[in-house]
């Protein structure tokens, strides 16, 4: 299913894609898998780009299909996926898609889950600058960056935010995670980001351990 289900979204095949998403959520499979394998196609679709074999349109389309995946799995998301806590907040986190990445499906499904398990979530949105991040963290003093990005040109530009965190001397106070669809230990060492997601869980699990260890 899950192989199907990622080949459907890099050829982007809507109407297959969806059919499986059902199908998948019908026999009762975890939400977070399901999403899993349309984001591995996700990343397929960003790699080709990358080598000029998909444009902006493929990319585009691809986008608002995973887009529509995340509408339908939002709701089954929220329930049982939650961290242990009693329930108070557990602090604050600065959320955004770095300058020159317009993708916010991952984004904003990491800030979801984030929220359900008790974050408040600054959400900066896309093609965000390093000023922005700057700004909000100097506003906002959260406890976690989270840098966003599926395309390879992302990697430069959460380089950049680390450095102007640094330049700015609000490195030290938070620690920073990043994630997209080809982020990997080599990429966070890369960015000098304090760890990686490869999901929105482990996103979660991340940020909760972080947090507690304060």
């Amino acid at each position: 299913m899950s192989s199907k289900l990622a080949d459907a979204v890099v050829n982007i095949m809507e109407d297959e894609a969806l059919r499986l998403v059902r199908e998948a959520i019908d026999e009762g499979q975890d939400p977070i898998k399901i999403l899993d394998a349309c984001q591995q196609g996700m990343k397929i679709i960003g790699e080709r780009f990358a080598k000029h074999e998909y444009f902006l349109p493929e990319l585009i389309a691809g986008g608002e299909l995973l887009k529509r995946v995340s509408d339908i799995l939002k709701p089954r998301l929220e329930s049982g996926k939650k961290v242990e806590g009693d329930g108070s907040s557990r602090g604050k986190i600065v959320l955004g898609t770095v300058k020159g990445d317009i993708h916010d499906i991952g984004k904003d499904i990491v800030g979801f889950m984030l929220e359900v398990n008790g974050f408040e979530v600054i959400d900066l949105g896309i093609d965000v600058p390093e000023a922005k991040f700057v700004a909000a963290v100097r506003e906002k003093r959260p406890q976690v960056v989270a840098l966003s990005g599926l395309l390879t040109l992302a990697w430069d530009s959460m380089k950049s935010t680390v450095e102007a965190l640094e330049r700015a001397g609000l490195r030290k106070n938070v620690k920073v995670m990043i994630g997209g669809g080809q982020t990997d230990a080599m990429i966070s060492d890369y960015v000098r980001a304090d760890g990686y997601g490869t999901d929105a869980m482990s996103a979660v699990r991340m940020a909760v351990g972080w947090t507690l260890a304060r």
